[in-house]
């Protein structure tokens, strides 16, 4: 890490996890860390689905940022102010973002695919002053017109002083926006030569506003440090997935999701950064797969749900291609299955390190992770994350093996948030992370933690189900249903019924294959002799498609909503929200199937 000051001491305890600090007396810059690379070699390459290949340099790359970070700092943006993005995961998002970190303003973005409603439920809460904007997207081979949506934000957002537009979409018109509008490509030409300058700041000073995903409600605005990011990104890249500089580093991920944060930190490694935004199935599904060979991809990171969806297809990913680059296989997202290690080592190299990881938007980073020099453990996370202090805890507060529990967090770690943006006093803060067990960091993450150190996550905790008393963690019975042929998607939930909890699932169907009664045996089968009896859904019923949110995670909490009749307050966080209508119409018919069973 450069700093500007040198710390006069690497930690100091306080009363709680928020009190602790780190690096005291140092100050820094997150941008210059990522920008201390210089010279002609390649810093980042782009991909657009339908559009040409992008590489920026080292030169390149420092002095498009030094261009936006003189605009923005003649027009006064302080450091501490809010700058809001609504950008698809192009070169000039990962431009805006780093002349933002330059001045020391705090950087908030949303990808363009969330809602009007979605956005402003977001960005309302922390008062930008500016927003950089696409004027669209495509997505499986559709080109989307931002511009209503950007205009209706703007409109919304009496905080802002100005616009600053990509035309990702040649054939948009250009638009003026209720407040001044410029255009990147306008501002770089202009302010081209311009030094670049990087103001420093204490190790605490605020990065970034990432948001929970809001499903069931106002999504929390969470303050993140820019020493701690920094500092954890560093180990997880360096040391945890043995980035290098020079390395092709990929991961699938918009710019909603804290992925794309984890990404553009690459960059501290001297890793060339490698962007594609689109669809990931574009090219009857070999797009992300042909990047490998094209790029020369050493690490590449996509979600569970990609490799899953691969296997489904049938897509071998290296029949036809050289991925003798590839040495690393990141997934996330939601929790890897059986299956899918098969899969991988089968389908992808016998000798690839397959990393899953997981952590957060609570904490811009991860829990647990990869570790090259581990042996990797089929259905298992290798390890906690180097200096995180993670357990397993029962109910009664005890670290407990091989047996289900909480995943918690029980010292301060570099990237504890600052906060939630307006909760001053903490409360809200409290409460979601600190109020399961007093003092002590829970991440609501169901999990078993082997004696060997190996850690397999089995759901969210606030979607844990509870039949007869009995804690089932969701991935338990995802795994088994992932096994059974013609699935294509599922979603589980715990209903409430007759004073206890009652299993139900819900598939969606592979083309020209029926949910018959053989399909629903071989269901209840797997899921009983690959879990327990316990386990079995008490119905499982045929749907049109799953809700997921826009990072790609099923939205149990929301089905269940939708079952109970209650209103699912941020729709907008869902990238299929209509999905819901079928769950809620079911509520009536579903309660009198189980009246009669």
């Amino acid at each position: 890490m450069a700093f500007g000051k040198p710390a006069t001491s690497a930690f100091v305890a306080g009363e709680d996890f928020v009190s602790a600090k780190w690096f005291s007396g140092a100050t820094l810059n997150y941008a210059e860390n990522l920008l201390k690379t210089k010279g002609p070699d390649v810093a980042l390459i782009a991909h657009r689905e339908g559009s040409e290949r992008i590489e920026l340099s080292w030169d390149d790359l420092r002095e498009q940022t030094a261009a936006v970070s003189s605009f923005l700092r003649e027009q006064g943006v302080q450091p501490g102010q809010r700058i809001a993005a609504i950008m698809p995961n192009v070169a000039e998002t990962v431009i805006a973002m780093l002349a933002v970190s330059s001045i020391g303003a705090v950087w908030s973005s949303c990808s363009p695919d969330f809602g009007a409603g979605g956005i402003l439920d977001r960005f309302s809460q922390i008062e930008p002053v500016w927003l950089f904007a696409a004027n669209g997207y495509q997505y499986n081979g559709k080109q989307i017109d931002s511009t209503s949506l950007v205009a209706e934000v703007v409109d919304a957002l009496p905080s802002l002083e100005g616009v600053i537009c990509t035309p990702v979409l040649t054939d948009v018109a250009a638009v003026q926006y209720a407040k001044p509008t410029y255009g990147i490509g306008e501002l770089v030409d202009a302010y081209r030569g311009y030094e670049l300058r990087f103001s420093h700041f204490s190790f605490d000073h605020p990065l970034v506003i990432a948001y929970s995903s809001g499903t069931t409600g106002l999504p929390k605005p969470i303050i993140h440090r820019a020493g701690g990011v920094l500092l954890q990104h560093l180990k997880e890249h360096q040391l945890q997935t043995d980035i290098k500089a020079g390395d092709r580093f990929f991961f699938f991920t918009t710019c909603g999701w804290m992925m794309w944060n984890w990404l553009v930190s690459g960059l501290a490694s001297g890793a060339t950064i490698v962007l594609y935004d689109g669809s990931p199935f574009a090219d009857q599904g070999n797009v992300l797969l042909d990047l490998i060979e094209r790029e020369s991809i050493r690490i590449f990171g996509v979600g569970a749900k990609y490799l899953q969806t691969l296997q489904k297809q049938g897509l071998s990913p290296k029949q036809g291609r050289d991925l003798s680059s590839l040495d690393t296989l990141l997934s996330t997202g939601s929790p890897l299955t059986d299956e899918s290690y098969d899969f991988v080592y089968t389908h992808f190299k016998t000798d690839i390190h397959l990393a899953s990881i997981s952590g957060g938007t609570d904490i811009l980073s991860c829990f647990v992770g990869g570790v090259p020099s581990l042996p990797v453990r089929r259905g298992e996370i290798q390890a906690p994350g180097l200096g995180m202090d993670v357990q397993i805890w029962s109910s009664e507060g005890q670290q407990v093996f091989d047996e289900q529990g909480e995943l918690v967090c029980c010292l301060p770690f570099p990237t504890v948030p600052l906060g939630f943006w307006g909760d001053d006093s903490g409360e809200r803060f409290y409460k979601a992370y600190f109020s399961e067990f007093d003092g002590v960091w829970c991440q609501s993450d169901f999990s078993i933690q082997y004696p060997h150190g190996g850690i397999r996550i089995l759901g969210r905790s606030d979607a844990v189900l509870n039949p007869g008393g009995v804690r089932i963690g969701t991935a338990e019975i995802y795994r088994q249903v992932d096994t059974v042929p013609g699935i294509m998607d599922s979603v589980v939930v715990g209903l409430p019924f007759n004073d206890d909890v009652q299993i139900i699932l819900f598939v969606v169907m592979a083309e020209h294959v029926d949910l018959t009664s053989g399909v629903t045996e071989t269901l209840r089968s797997a899921i009983r002799d690959g879990a327990t009896p316990r386990h079995v859904p008490k119905l499982i019923i045929r749907a049109p498609d799953i809700p997921r949110t826009l990072s790609g995670k099923v939205a149990e909490k929301a089905v269940l909503n939708a079952l109970q009749g209650q209103v699912v307050t941020n729709s907008d966080a869902l990238a299929n929200a209509e999905s819901l209508l079928f769950f809620a119409a079911q509520r009536h018919e579903i309660v009198d199937q189980l009246s009669h069973v």
